[in-house]
């Protein structure tokens, strides 16, 4: 594993774009691990609907930053005090949401500075009954990243200004507020740390004290791609935001271990017009796909089972049954 320097950049636009350039273009003969550290940001997952994620008055007065990534998963706030991680290799067909394999390394070196982590749930590290990290993966034509947020001295407050909190998820763990559910690292510290200081930390413990520590590094012209990146995708509206579609069937359910589903559809004379799938789930596919395949369908049951029948849902979704799909369609 070689490690890949972000030249101390906080723009999370840059930084999720070279993600991407890393997983896309690098040599894949190695694994990489890449460290970064964003301005005031909310970062959408893959298959979240923007406008409902965030409370739009307070990111604006604010100045944050609204960026969707590649993975799926919830929405996450990051400022100075966020140290993010990101594991970059091949996709061995194992891997995927196998969030343990990589959260490991992290828990580990956590631990060896006396805070007690451990993995909890789908995909949290957690010190007690307190969270500390989220993460989540994308995978694409034979490779895969898994990546993680690290609270180590985070305003906790913007946290819960800049984000609307889905309320169906913390009842579910049986939680009262998200300021209570989460924490700071640097709460548990036995000796203070910069956050600078906790990344050389993490670094070190991840590739071994005694080892020097490889590198691989990015060109001029590798840079003037991320931009070039940067630019198209992570700094468009179209990505960002998107359009949503017009509808008149909306179906939200959690499904325990996958997580939660939001199902809209246009219906017009018991034809499906228009579909968007959104939610919290990992999936390998891209959930557009599936709400493609809607379009034309008719709105009844006997016509919706015999079309999910012939589709890989788990591929797209995660742990979801035929019988989970139904209920959240009709």
């Amino acid at each position: 594993m070689r490690f890949v320097s972000n030249n101390g950049i906080t723009d999370p636009s840059l930084n999720l774009a070279l993600e991407e350039y890393i997983l896309r273009s690098l040599p894949d003969d190695d694994d990489y691990l890449l460290f970064y550290i964003n301005e005031p940001s909310i970062i959408i997952g893959k298959n979240q609907n923007t406008v409902e994620e965030i409370n739009a008055e307070y990111v604006e007065s604010s100045g944050i930053h609204v960026v969707r990534r590649l993975s799926g998963g919830g929405a996450v706030y990051h400022d100075l005090g966020n140290l993010n991680f990101s594991f970059i290799m091949k996709d061995d067909g194992k891997s995927f949401h196998n969030f343990k394999k990589f959260t490991e390394p992290v828990v580990r070196a956590l631990q060896e500075l006396g805070v007690d982590a451990e993995m909890t749930g789908r995909n949290d590290l957690q010190v007690g009954e307190r969270k500390i990290s989220g993460n989540a993966q994308f995978s694409t034509r034979g490779k895969m990243f898994s990546h993680g947020t690290l609270l180590f001295d985070s305003e906790i407050e913007n946290v819960v200004s800049a984000l609307k909190v889905n309320a169906e998820k913390y009842v579910s763990k049986s939680t009262k507020s998200i300021r209570s559910r989460v924490a700071n690292i640097a709460e548990f510290l036995k000796e203070p740390l910069t956050i600078e200081q906790f990344r050389e930390r993490l670094l070190q413990s991840i590739f071994g004290q005694s080892e020097e520590i490889p590198f691989y590094e990015l060109t001029r012209e590798d840079w003037a791609k991320v931009q070039k990146l940067a630019n198209e995708r992570y700094r468009s509206w179209e990505w960002n935001y998107g359009r949503s579609p017009a509808f008149n069937v909306q179906q939200k359910k959690r499904i325990e271990g996958a997580g939660t589903f939001d199902v809209r559809l246009q219906v017009e004379e018991g034809l499906i017009a228009g579909a968007a799938i959104y939610g919290d789930f990992f999936g390998r596919g891209d959930s557009n796909e599936v709400a493609l395949k809607l379009i034309g369908t008719r709105y009844e049951a006997a016509a919706l089972k015999q079309l999910i029948a012939g589709i890989d849902l788990p591929f797209y979704f995660g742990p979801v049954t035929e019988e989970n799909w139904l209920e959240l369609l009709i």
